[in-house]
């Protein structure tokens, strides 16, 4: 199930895809963004979120790592493939799943790791987008 989360945002508001597979953390992710002015899309898995891809734009892929199917990294680099240059932060609660993003192309990639605060998770957005 796709969610959007539906806010009076600009219409050049950034654009965020956020990919999660726990269902409740999706949700949180995409009001506590949306909140912040962002226009936002949330997806539960990467083959949906490579089809969000390939139809919008997103200025912002937040992707968590661990996923059943196609993982985060997997992901950044096949949606990356279709959009150069395309901003990605990745979310785990595993430190060495890291490791696996040193090989992704550019600048434009970071990780958070779980847990996070709310405050902390804004900003590392905003470093990508600001609004």
């Amino acid at each position: 199930m796709t969610v959007k989360a539906e806010r009076l945002v600009e219409n050049d508001a950034p654009h965020i895809l956020i990919v999660e597979d726990d269902e409740a953390m999706r949700e949180f992710l995409a009001q506590a963004i949306s909140r912040s002015g962002y226009y936002v899309e949330a997806v539960p898995d990467g083959a949906e979120a490579l089809r969000r891809v390939e139809e919008d734009h997103f200025d912002l892929l937040l992707t968590d790592i661990r996923m059943p199917g196609l993982d985060g990294i997997e992901l950044a680099r096949q949606a990356r493939r279709r959009v150069p240059g395309l901003c990605v932060l990745l979310v785990t609660a595993y430190a060495h799943d890291a490791l696996g993003a040193g090989d992704l192309d550019g600048n434009r990639i970071d990780v958070l790791s779980k847990p996070f605060n709310l405050n902390e998770l804004i900003d590392r957005v905003e470093t990508f987008l600001p609004h």
